[in-house]
């Protein structure tokens, strides 16, 4: 009976999406894990306890979610966040002041910002490379780098990096490689088997996949790291409420086929685009005019829905995000609904705008979230915006 809510690594990713991390209620066999809405636990004596003390070190709905996440990686550790900020702030909490970070040129812009703006007033410092070709990678080294800051594919410009390469580089330069899988998923993409110590989450997005909460989550199988990244967690106490871990985890039961869905909407909505717009005006790794398109195939399970477009100017973007109406102009991703944005005034506004311009993150580029709506439903409000044009 307990087997089928354990999983291991030999089953399936929707198997493990369903059941991984997860026993039936103690009390009454209830599937679902119940939701523990306590600050605190009672010791059974002086100095006994059932390995709960305080909330914000652990609760057992997070530890599900914890637990199945981390499965989903083919992770044995798994810790949640209150936000993928929050957890990305406390991985950085691994370092100390001197130490030298290596990081992709085009991340999240709220990544850039959290590097730029905060931690190196710390005493950290940050070498941004082009880490499409891992030559960069290796010349950026220093004796005091101590790891290399990954997010395959990048947000909004969607460039790859060669995962196996990348860490092996790292490795040698006795550096942790540290992955964001926010758009890629577990599903899609599984960066521990290529290489990479910590893989983490906006859990916000995808893993969640409904817009109703704000999370992260960090996962690694590194014994060392392990013991680390919950000290962090308890002591600086960025945690999400035994809520927020629960919907994420009714929503990671889903996310296979979730997946499959953003996918097969992707490719079709990717593919026309190319052809209304040009295949040079559309950025998606499904494409086989993608100039990553190859490594994307042999790194990833599929491509998913993430899109980004070329529209020219800032006064085309207007005209184009005026006329759609299942696309909503709204922050975020990895819904169920599609979503629509522009990085430039939104998700990298924090960028400056000679950093963004030199990126290629122009006034023209739009970034689609292609949801899981009917996909002809989803192209006729694409033709619509675009015959406005």
């Amino acid at each position: 009976m307990t087997r089928i809510f354990e999983t291991d690594l030999r089953d399936g990713p929707s198997t493990r999406a369903i059941h991984a991390g997860q026993r039936p209620g103690a009390v009454s066999g209830a599937i679902m894990t119940p939701l523990y809405l306590t600050s605190t636990y009672v010791h059974e004596e002086f100095g006994v306890h059932r390995g709960y003390e305080y909330a914000r070190g652990k609760n057992p709905t997070r530890e599900a979610l914890e637990r199945n996440v981390a499965a989903l990686e083919g992770a044995t550790h798994g810790f949640a966040f209150g936000s993928g900020m929050g957890c990305l702030t406390s991985i950085m909490m691994l370092f100390r002041s001197g130490d030298h970070i290596i990081v992709g040129e085009n991340v999240y812009g709220g990544t850039y910002r959290l590097f730029d703006k905060l931690l190196q007033q710390f005493g950290l410092t940050f070498t941004y490379v082009d880490t499409r070709d891992p030559q960069r990678i290796a010349d950026a080294v220093t004796p005091q780098t101590r790891a290399l800051m990954l997010e395959t594919p990048t947000n909004p410009l969607m460039r790859l990096t060669d995962l196996a390469a990348a860490a092996n580089i790292a490795k040698r330069a006795g550096a942790l490689t540290i992955v964001d899988n926010t758009f890629a998923t577990p599903i899609f993409q599984r960066p521990l088997e290529l290489g990479a110590d910590i893989v983490w989450h906006s859990s916000t997005k995808y893993l969640n996949g409904h817009s109703d909460m704000i999370g992260g989550i960090a996962v690694t199988s590194d014994e060392e790291l392990a013991p680390r990244l919950q000290f962090i967690l308890n002591a600086a106490g960025a945690v999400p409420g035994p809520f927020d871990s629960w919907l994420c985890l009714r929503g990671t039961k889903t996310l296979a086929i979730r997946m499959k869905a953003h996918d097969s909407n992707g490719r079709q909505i990717g593919h026309w685009l190319a052809e209304r717009l040009g295949h040079e005006q559309v950025l998606y790794t499904g494409l086989e005019s993608h100039p990553q398109h190859a490594l994307a195939a042999r790194q990833m399970s599929g491509f998913g829905g993430m899109i980004s477009i070329e529209l020219g100017t800032r006064e085309r973007v207007k005209t184009f995000l005026d006329r759609v109406r299942l696309f909503s102009l709204a922050e975020s991703l990895g819904g169920v609904e599609s979503l629509i944005s522009h990085p430039a005034s939104m998700t990298h506004a924090s960028v400056e705008p000679e950093r963004r311009a030199a990126l290629g993150i122009t006034e023209g580029l739009v970034r689609l979230s292609v949801g899981v709506e009917d996909a002809d439903d989803l192209l006729g409000d694409l033709e619509h915006a675009l015959q406005g044009l």
